[in-house]
């Protein structure tokens, strides 16, 4: 590559007007994804509720309030309460209860209510654009027979999680091969620009991208919501999307996607007429150095802005490390696409091309180990971040699916030093596959026996004569063709074992894809430990510690329980509450319930007396089984502030 030009050219010209142009769009559109995206916990979940699940109270509440493990997207339908008829008996207006770290939100419920028992439905959005929901009942009075069936179908399922599955496949397909077909021509093999079997796999790869993103746009709303196709044309649903942070991301993209139709235009356009132009291979690297470094800049940003799009709206933006976790993502997406697209557009020109040259191989081989360190590196922190133990590696579905990608990537690499042998083998010598090629390759002359039969000198009048002849004439092109293909035995070593590259890439990508919509280990393990088992030991108190937060001024403080002797039978429980600052608690009411969910007793209810200020007893507490006792413990700091905590207790 030149390091100055005689002159301004054409090309140079071009990339001064349009690169700083699109680097003001691609910073103003980061800029705003990034003020979006703010640092959580991946995948949120309910802990805890008031009422609590299976509650039985005394009077109707004024209303159900729920808390997240992180911040959630939430909407005046998204908590519905249902009376035993199915009817609804909230207000439908959405309460945000939320202070400090804590994540609350609510609903008011119509005065008056009759016993009996109701169920509460609610659905959320987390911070990494996944949708999330549940059920859970309450009563009255007393539980009563109800006619609402808990829904049994998660959040974002059903037809229109399966199509918008599907797009998210499709996206991720479209990117690498978008973003490798790009770099292989760029990186390793100029003169494919040229080639129409190139040029139609780039441009299907932006196609299949552009309508995968425009369909996720369309889909966003039935998708965490009501998972009604119909709903994809609502204008409300869309405009609420629009202002969320995947609905900015995706927005960004289409855009972003606009800037690589005129990449793409540029490379297949002045870029392979230029090359077509230029005679040897001296002559073209000198002619098209300038285009070449201008589409190579304007390439990498428009790619690693696309890329961003998915690191500033996923896991990657919620979570440890947010700052650092979205830059290793976009490099570690831009190492996948180059790799795994650059492989799907070798095995194209291997198959599609015949006049591919040796040094395009080698130079993706260089260019594909590079894009394997990248990826190894990334890959190697993104997987400490998002299951930060050995438990989470091999006890959850996240590290589970994790180990496969890995062991796939072993795969692919193994099978890679195959292809890495046959380019050597290739390399070694050169003048006589080439004298090969010519041999094979030359064109047909009058000479031959099927030229005679089928290239008269004249075209016959006859169209069917006519059709018939241009048939033939196909059918010997491609005959030629695969002449050529099939002379050289290491090529075709080569392109079989590409082949399986990419095979193994297919589904590389597949699991990769099924990855970011699966709920990281660390989360798990971090909602599991939020509760989590405790174990009595024989002869020996139960003793556990529950924080809490009724969301009201100096409502913040925590629990310590006492069970006494913590078996089966007789138990005296002892409470302290502690404020903020570990100073005795004055609450105005404390109750506690214990509930076996394993054979359906409970909740046993306990109004404990107090002993001291920030102290109550109760003594006699009757656990009749052995087995996992859920405790939940409702706390008053208010006359409208309160809250529930709960944890279970392994008894016998």
């Amino acid at each position: 590559m030149t390091a100055t030009a005689p002159a301004p050219s054409t090309a140079r010209a071009l990339a001064t007007a349009f690169l700083p142009r699109l680097a003001l769009v691609l910073a103003a559109l980061l800029a705003t994804l990034f003020t979006a995206a703010s640092p959580a916990t991946a995948h949120a979940a309910l802990t805890a509720s008031d009422p609590t699940d299976g509650a039985v109270v005394a009077t109707a509440p004024a209303q159900v309030s729920l808390s997240f493990s992180e911040q959630v997207a939430m909407g005046d339908d998204s908590i519905r309460v249902l009376d035993p008829q199915g009817r609804r008996v909230d207000t439908g207006e959405l309460r945000d209860m939320c202070s400090g770290n804590t994540v609350r939100y609510g609903t008011a419920l119509h005065s008056g209510l009759p016993n009996g028992t109701y169920t509460v439905a609610w659905q959320a959005v987390s911070a990494d654009s996944h949708p999330i929901s549940g059920a859970f009942t309450f009563s009255i009075g007393a539980p009563s027979a109800t006619e609402v069936s808990l829904p049994t179908t998660r959040a974002g399922g059903g037809p229109v999680g399966i199509a918008y599955g599907i797009a998210r496949y499709a996206a991720y397909a479209g990117f690498a091969v978008l973003v490798g077909g790009a770099a292989f021509i760029l990186l390793c093999w100029r003169r494919g620009a040229a080639e129409r079997p190139l040029q139609k796999l780039v441009v299907r790869a932006w196609v299949t991208l552009t309508a995968a993103t425009l369909a996720m746009l369309v889909l966003r709303a039935p998708y965490t919501g009501s998972g009604r196709f119909a709903d994809a044309f609502d204008l409300d649903g869309l405009r609420a999307v629009l202002e969320t942070k995947t609905g900015a991301s995706l927005v960004s993209r289409l855009l972003l996607l606009g800037a690589a139709a005129l990449f793409v235009a540029v490379l297949f356009g002045v870029y392979a007429r230029r090359l077509q132009d230029t005679g040897t291979e001296e002559d073209t690297a000198k002619d098209t150095d300038d285009l070449t470094f201008g589409l190579a800049i304007g390439g990498a940003v428009v790619s690693g802005g696309i890329a961003a799009t998915w690191a500033l709206s996923e896991h990657a933006s919620t979570g440890i490390q947010p700052g650092l976790a979205m830059p290793a993502d976009i490099l570690h997406m831009l190492a996948v696409a180059t790799w795994l697209g650059g492989l799907s557009a070798l095995l194209v020109a291997l198959h599609k091309v015949p006049g591919i040259e040796r040094p395009a191989v080698r130079r993706f081989s260089r260019v594909a180990f590079v894009s394997v360190v990248v990826l190894a590196l990334t890959g190697v922190y993104q997987a400490w971040r998002q299951t930060g133990s050995w438990s989470a590696l091999t006890g959850t579905e996240y590290g589970q699916l994790l180990l496969l990608k890995v062991a796939l990537v072993a795969v692919l690499l193994g099978v890679a030093s195959m292809s890495r042998k046959w380019t050597a083998r290739l390399a070694e010598a050169p003048a006589a596959a080439e004298k090969s090629d010519a041999k094979v390759g030359a064109p047909v002359t009058a000479g031959d026996d099927v030229s005679r039969e089928t290239e008269p000198a004249t075209v016959p009048a006859n169209p069917e004569r006519a059709a018939q002849l241009a048939r033939q004439r196909a059918a010997l092109e491609s005959a030629r063709e695969k002449r050529v293909r099939d002379a050289d035995p290491d090529r075709a070593g080569l392109r079989r074992s590409v082949l399986v590259e990419a095979a193994i890439a297919v589904v590389l990508l597949v699991v990769t894809t099924v990855l970011t919509s699966t709920e990281p280990g660390r989360t798990v393990e971090q909602e599991a430990a939020r509760g989590s088992t405790a174990t009595a030991v024989p002869d020996r108190a139960v003793k556990i510690t529950l924080p809490f937060d009724t969301g009201g001024p100096n409502g913040k403080g925590s629990v310590r329980l006492e069970l006494d002797p913590g078996r089966v039978g007789a138990n005296t429980l002892h409470l302290w509450a502690d404020s903020g600052d570990g100073q005795p608690f004055v609450l105005p009411e404390i109750k506690v319930a214990f509930t076996l969910p394993a054979k359906d007793i409970g909740p046993l209810p306990v109004v404990p007396d107090q002993a001291s200020p920030g102290h109550w007893t109760a003594s006699g507490v009757q656990l009749p089984l052995a087995g996992e006792w859920r405790i939940d413990v409702t706390v008053r700091t208010s006359d409208i502030d309160q809250t529930t905590v709960q944890k279970t207790v392994k008894i016998g």
